[in-house]
């Protein structure tokens, strides 16, 4: 039962990625049929995504230990609450037409639902899994990856079904949605569970430690970021989301204008669909590969493969070729939602179990500046490149080519990952003053208490 209690809470934070289709109809509520002077502009309602991308990494990092110690039932219960509240509160924004009520309700609360709902499963999770950490996360967070698939057209509908010739329909959707999410996120607080220490599956015996980069050892959330490893995987995470929250973010409008004639905005509105599904099914799908063949390695595949379709795109383009295309942002789009399932089996497995979840909260943080980076990156350059007189359908291709850099940088990051100094672990003898007291170097030929 603590997949489904996983994913209860991750499909309904999933809606983030949905938000968008309440855009338009926010910049005609006053005017219904067409936007007033005195309705909000689509670039300023742009920023309640982005603030609530800011506040989930925040959240994450801020309230990532007291989720760990607190308990997932705690957590969830917490989300759910700030979920629906965010939902409520952003209602009274409309109602009000005051934008800064919604930029506090869905970006501040709404935000910290989502960043303390997305780790509230995590270390539970490969707790239950031990033989498959990638697996199990993946579980959860390809809820998150594919919440949009029920909420965009979920909001669609309620929307048609509360418009009238004086209302499009918003206000009192955000009303059902917020009553909605919260008795699903309840649901899902009521049923997770934690494992009794030493729980392990029937017959499982735990491996000896082949790998280097992999410890039995524990290391406290604060030691943990004081390591050059933390630092490294931040570089990595936060390469492999910028390079694909941007394309992810522009598909629509990349396809139609790189495929002038050729692409509908009905068929882009397809391709957002099909590239939802691979970026849901990558974040399976890849966790799970990486209980085989690694994480450092499972991430140098993203990179090498990423940039390999990023320098691609431009020939697609330039050559009309929108099967290819089509085939590159899909896989780019799994990789970018394998990156997030990817990396907390990644941290179990530099930093122990006991404190993964807070410290996968503080990783976040790579999320949060990417959600800006990204879209800035490929806005601004797209922009700079048409008012200079590039044509619209290859005004991507500088940014295509950023984006392969990054993966480079992000390759050279993951290549420098090494096993966690023993210096860092925590005391293994007193569990209840090993947060505080870093286990000491063993002395030459000396027996360790423990491994």
């Amino acid at each position: 039962m603590v997949p489904p209690a996983a994913l209860c809470v991750h499909l309904c934070i999933g809606q983030a990625y949905a938000f968008s289709v309440f855009n338009l109809p926010m910049t005609r509520l006053l005017g219904v049929s067409q936007s007033t002077p005195a309705d909000w502009k689509l670039t300023d309602l742009g920023w309640i995504f982005s603030i609530a991308m800011v506040f989930l990494g925040l959240s994450a990092a801020l309230f990532g230990r007291w989720v760990e110690e607190g308990g997932p039932r705690k957590a969830m219960f917490t989300a759910g609450v700030c979920w629906a509240s965010a939902f409520l509160i952003s209602a009274l924004g409309v109602y009000l037409h005051n934008l800064w009520i919604i930029y506090f309700g869905y970006g501040v609360v709404g935000g910290c639902a989502l960043g303390i709902g997305y780790i509230s499963p995590v270390s539970t999770l490969m707790k239950w899994f031990p033989d498959r950490p990638g697996m199990a996360t993946g579980m959860a967070i390809m809820g998150f990856g594919g919440g949009a698939l029920i909420a965009s057209p979920l909001s669609v509908w309620l929307m048609s079904l509360f418009a009238t010739p004086s209302d499009v329909g918003v206000l009192n959707t955000f009303i059902v949605l917020g009553c909605v999410y919260f008795v699903f996120m309840m649901v899902g607080s009521a049923i997770v569970r934690v494992p009794a220490p030493g729980w392990q599956p029937a017959g499982y015996t735990p491996p000896k430690v082949a790998s280097k980069l992999m410890t039995r050892n524990d290391v406290y959330v604060y030691q943990a970021v004081k390591t050059p490893q933390f630092w490294l995987i931040w570089i990595v995470l936060f390469a492999n989301t910028t390079a694909g929250i941007g394309v992810l973010g522009q598909a629509s409008a990349m396809s139609q204008e790189m495929f002038p004639g050729q692409i509908t905005a009905v068929a882009a509105a397809g391709l957002v669909g099909l590239m939802s599904l691979f970026n849901m099914g990558g974040r399976f799908s890849w966790a799970s590969l990486s209980d085989y063949i690694g994480r450092k390695n499972t991430y140098f595949v993203y990179m090498t493969l990423g940039f390999a379709l990023y320098v691609t795109v431009p020939y697609a383009g330039a050559h009309g070729n929108i099967v290819l295309f089509v085939i590159c942002f899909l896989i780019i789009v799994s990789m970018y939602g394998g990156g997030f399932s990817t990396v907390p089996a990644y941290l179990r497995d530099m930093f122990g179990t006991r404190y993964v979840g807070a410290i996968h909260g503080i990783l976040l943080t790579a999320w949060s500046a990417a959600g800006i980076v990204g879209p800035v990156l490929i806005n601004y350059i797209r922009e700079y490149n048409v008012t200079h007189g590039v044509p619209k359908a290859q005004a991507y291709n500088t940014t295509m080519y950023i984006m392969a850099g990054l993966l480079v940088i992000g390759f050279i990051a993951n290549l420098c990952v090494t096993a966690v100094d023993k210096r860092h672990h925590m005391a293994a003898d007193n569990e209840a003053d090993a947060p505080r007291t870093p286990a000491p170097a063993e002395p030459t030929g000396a027996v360790p208490s423990r491994a």
